[in-house]
């Protein structure tokens, strides 16, 4: 549709119901429509039987008749052979089309192992391997600096020493 004005939903479910009684009435012309290709295959294919006669007459008709139900039954047969035969190639060629396009990989999920224990497990166990790093590491102290206390003396006579620097810049 554009972009402009839009069609209501009122007016949206009449056009489908109409459509649908289209299709509807579609449908049975289409049925009425085999029924009656039916009806004249049938008419021009197996003409009825004379059935007028004596028993051997008879006789004969349902010969020919077993006959030609055989001669169908065979090539039903051959068809439905012919059918399970390309289901199975069908079949085929859809697992050789997922074999060459090949099976996606999940992705993986994260897992919490120490070194240790993935060295245990890609090497089996049987082999001892120590990965701890932190024990091959040294000890360093940390050492603590002292600073002086004399420097937080009067904080008055430090405003003086500054203020005396101030009248050195100024006179420069």
């Amino acid at each position: 549709m554009s972009t402009g004005k839009k069609m209501t939903t009122s007016r949206r479910h009449h056009l489908k119901s109409l459509m649908l009684q289209i299709a509807a009435s579609w449908m049975e012309q289409e049925k009425k429509d085999i029924e009656a290709a039916k009806e004249t295959y049938i008419a021009e294919n197996c003409p009825l039987p004379d059935l007028s006669g004596d028993q051997a007459t008879l006789l004969e008709i349902c010969r020919k008749l077993h006959q030609a139900i055989d001669k169908i039954d065979e090539v039903r047969y051959d068809a439905e052979a012919k059918v399970q035969k390309a289901d199975k190639e069908i079949e085929d060629l859809k697992m050789k089309v997922i074999e060459l396009a090949g099976v996606k990989k999940p992705a993986l999920k994260k897992v919490r192992m120490s070194a240790d224990a993935m060295l245990q497990a890609l090497l089996g166990g049987k082999h001892k391997v120590n990965m701890d790093l932190r024990a091959n590491l040294k000890q360093v102290k940390k050492e603590v600096k002292e600073e002086p206390t004399e420097a937080v003396g009067d904080w008055r006579k430090n405003i003086e020493d500054k203020a005396d620097r101030k009248k050195m810049f100024e006179t420069a």
